[in-house]
């Protein structure tokens, strides 16, 4: 049975990083929105935010947590930034193979037998 060490009178109390948790936010909705491509936006900030974060959480020193949440917010925005792409990528297939079946699905002049 593992107990938590003695804190002194004089340490700080714990506090949530709110950056970790706007990354968390952030990648929620990038990965729920990633593939309407919306989703690229929120992804890519969440990551920008997620490197201050994590600069935040050394320097407290243990006493600002959020560790998990910075984690999982960071998963998130890769795959809302995966799904966006992947959502592009799909989107420039189809218009490609739309262009090549034509208007009326013929590549030769009309007439012509």
């Amino acid at each position: 049975m593992t107990t938590e060490p003695a804190r002194h009178p004089l340490d700080p109390d714990l506090a949530r990083s709110s950056k970790a948790t706007a990354v968390l936010v952030l990648g929620v909705v990038g990965a729920v929105t990633g593939p309407l491509v919306g989703g690229l936006v929120p992804a890519v900030v969440a990551l920008a935010l997620a490197r201050q974060a994590r600069t935040d959480l050394i320097a407290g020193r243990g006493f600002l947590v959020g560790a998990g949440r910075l984690r999982t917010g960071i998963s998130l925005a890769w795959l809302g930034l995966v799904l966006a792409v992947a959502a592009l990528v799909v989107a420039v297939v189809v218009g490609l193979l739309r262009f090549a079946a034509g208007a009326d699905g013929q590549d030769f002049a009309p007439g012509v037998d």
